[in-house]
Formats: C-alpha cells, structure tokens, sequence
C-alpha cells in the first residue's frame, strides 16, 4: 500500500510539474521549418537526408525552436512554419503567397502560453514594398504591403491570444526599411523584438552554429521577462 501511494505521488507530482511548464507556438519561415514537424503542406528547408549544399543540420534537436523549448523547461504547443512565407501577401515574382502568409497561419497556433513570431525575412528577400504605416482600416489590399501586415498581424495575434507573451524575432541582414518598420509597428504594439545578431548561416540560413546562437539570444529575453 505504502509502495502504491509512493507511485501514485509521483505520478501525481510529474503530471503538476507538466502543467506547470509553459507552452510554446511558433510562426515562422524556413528558418523554423524540420520534416515532419510542421503541418503537412506546408514547404519545408530543414529535411531529411539532409542537402550538404544547403545546411549541416540533420536533427531536429539543433533546430533554434527546439533547444529553447528544451533547454528553457518549455513544453512545444505548435509549430507551424513554412518556407518562404511572407508577412505580407506578397511572394517571390509578385506572386499571391496570401495562403501561406503569417496572418493566415495565425490562428492555427492553439493555446500556448508564449507566441514566438519569427518573420520578415521573405518579405525582404523578395523585394516586397513596405508601404504606408497603418493601424485601422486596414483592407485586403492593403496586405500586399509589409507594414499594414504586419500591423493587422500583431493586432490579430493580441486579440486572438490574450495574455500571451508575443515576441518578434528579427533576422540579421535585412533591408534596413523592414528593420525600421519592424521595430515601429511591434512598438506600437508593445511587443518586444529580439533583434539577432551574429548568426552563422549556410545558404542565406543558420546552420548548426547558427541554430544555437539563435536559441541562446531568444532564451536570454524570454527566460528573463517569465521571471517577472
């Protein structure tokens, strides 16, 4: 009896300690993607074997995303990032990427405790125009250009997951008018923005070193703001 309720204690204790861990969604871009550990359809850069032109990552566990939800004591509540998204509607060639745009995966993220938005690379890869800033009115039209986007953006991200800590992630060596319009709108917002900086890349992405830079400088503010 003596040996069930020590069981049974321990058990109970593990299942509180789960509950505890906060949890974790990601929105992102290739730089978030890994076979088999993102919705399917959505295009994945990370895979399986893996392209030696094109990275040196061949685990998920050296996958930014995955070492802060490990290395943090997070739980993962969703990924769901696809390569070559834009914040705005606008892709590569003037394409519509409307589908596979960050406003249109917003709402498939579940219940986390933690939103890591981790964006705006493709838009300033493909050339996409940043347009005018604005914070009402916003039409569809208006989504073709990166700072009404990403405004409606981060206004639905607040108002579909209320007291979710919302952070940016912003990559290094993009056009300096995504940068500025980044750090404008996520102001506006009072969302922090984690600015990187020195990351190691192979093909215009972080390779294994660059993973791991990546996770530590995400960590070193989330960590610090969940001890608030």
């Amino acid at each position: 009896m003596k040996k069930l309720f020590i069981v049974l204690s321990l058990i109970l204790g593990l299942s509180a300690q789960a509950q505890d861990r906060q949890r974790i969604s990601i929105l992102g871009d290739s730089y978030s993607t890994f076979q088999d550990y993102i919705p399917e359809g959505n295009e994945v850069w990370y895979s399986l074997p893996r392209d030696a032109k094109r990275t040196d990552v061949d685990n998920v566990k050296q996958t930014w995303w995955w070492q802060v939800v490990s290395n943090g004591g997070y739980l993962l509540e969703c990924n769901d990032s696809w390569s070559g998204a834009t914040i705005c509607y606008t892709g590569y060639h003037d394409e519509d990427y409307s589908p596979r745009s960050f406003i249109t995966r917003l709402p498939r993220l579940g219940s986390p405790d933690v939103l890591l938005i981790f964006g705006n690379t493709n838009d300033s890869w493909c050339g996409a125009q940043v347009g005018e800033y604005k914070y009402a009115g916003i039409k569809r039209a208006d989504l073709y250009f990166y700072r009404p986007a990403l405004a409606k953006l981060l206004n639905e991200a607040q108002e579909r997951y209320p007291n979710v800590r919302i952070y940016f992630i912003q990559n290094t060596e993009l056009r300096q008018e995504i940068v500025e319009s980044t750090r404008t709108i996520c102001q506006h917002y009072n969302i922090p923005v984690i600015e990187l900086k020195d990351i190691e890349k192979q093909a215009g992405h972080p390779n294994i070193k660059g993973m791991k830079s990546i996770a530590e400088q995400v960590l070193k503010v989330i960590g610090k703001d969940g001890k608030r």
